[in-house]
């Protein structure tokens, strides 16, 4: 359970919100009045206070809203949870849709401190249920349900599979340079029947990616993760060793798969070194980090890898409609087409 101590608006997006006291939240948009509002998936925005506390003792000077965060909640670490989650504060219901988001441009924050928590720390949410939010209100997370979120119970078989998409990147991440290949990979998801659980922008350092990939994998907040970037022969490219790092098993005819659909392009296909491994009931694949190879590589995967989901996750445990002792060999080979 959580308190919500700041409620911030504003009338124009790139300016700091401020703290109103009260706002409305209306179904599917978002705060009534504040200019991030809309049919979208980022209707608002949640800093926990906990994280301000922190960046403060830093020595910066930041009012409530100064982020562009709507609500400041203490209690709640809202960087910990997954997407789907579900906050209740009074009569309104709010459903976790992003966690972080990629900083395009410095704010003030940043180039005072070097640093800004909203793009790691920050997360966004849709508004399942309306309503007033009043400082001082309760917040509680649980669980939403799909007749909430969607208008209709499903059931856990039916539920699209949820991905994370994780760019590495050194200048993206000190904001030096726009993550272009993270919107094609989302927007490909989407098509093929996926949703995007998250997305994490972090350097090119092989301790941080491991540390991800086991937060993501062990607390189950995504069936796939997609990375893009770090596959190549730099000396700084160090994703399919974090990939292997935390390997339980390797799938490596995914990446063969890549490699030989790419050959057809380009000779230089050979040079990269993406593989794809599980960890848990989570499958990881590396993709190149050039929107156009990322694009290429997850549109020769994208549809079969449902299939794999769906073995993976248990829910199917049958291949090609063949019984399944029938269809594997005694090295446990699948042996009938697909």
């Amino acid at each position: 359970m959580g308190k919500v101590l700041a409620v911030c608006t504003s009338s124009e997006k790139g300016t700091a919100k401020r703290n109103v006291g009260k706002a409305e939240f209306v179904l599917d948009h978002g705060i009534a009045g504040d200019a991030h509002a809309g049919p979208w998936h980022r209707q608002v925005s949640l800093l926990s206070y906990q994280k301000i506390e922190a960046f403060r003792a830093k020595g910066a000077k930041v009012e409530d809203g100064d982020f562009g965060e709507n609500l400041v909640v203490e209690g709640i670490d809202f960087r910990s949870l997954p997407v789907g989650t579900a906050f209740e504060c009074g009569e309104v219901l709010l459903e976790l849709t992003q966690i972080g988001k990629e900083c395009h441009s410095h704010c003030a924050i940043y180039k005072t401190m070097g640093d800004c928590i909203m793009p790691r720390e920050g997360v966004f949410a849709k508004v399942l249920r309306g309503g007033f939010i009043n400082v001082g209100d309760e917040m509680i997370v649980r669980q939403v349900s799909r007749t909430e979120a969607d208008g209709e119970k499903l059931s856990d078989n039916n539920a699209p599979y949820r991905i994370w998409i994780i760019t590495a990147s050194d200048k993206g991440s000190r904001g030096e340079r726009e993550d272009k290949s993270e919107p094609v990979i989302r927007e490909i998801a989407a098509g093929a029947g996926y949703t995007v659980a998250g997305y994490t922008l972090l350097s090119d350092d092989q301790a941080g990616l491991e540390a991800e990939f086991k937060r993501i994998c062990d607390n189950s907040f995504a069936d796939l993760i997609l990375t893009t970037g770090g596959t190549g022969f730099s000396p700084r490219d160090c994703v399919p060793e974090a990939t292997a790092a935390v390997a339980e098993r390797l799938a490596p005819g995914i990446a063969e798969a890549m490699r030989a659909g790419s050959m057809a392009i380009t000779k230089r296909a050979m040079l990269s070194r993406a593989i794809a491994a599980i960890r848990g009931s989570t499958l990881i694949v590396n993709l190149p980090g050039s929107p156009r190879a990322a694009r290429e590589n997850l549109e020769f995967i994208i549809k079969e890898l449902h299939h794999g989901l769906d073995i993976l996750t248990h829910r199917d445990s049958e291949c090609g409609g063949i019984n399944h002792n029938e269809k594997y060999g005694s090295i446990g080979i699948c042996l009938t087409t697909p």
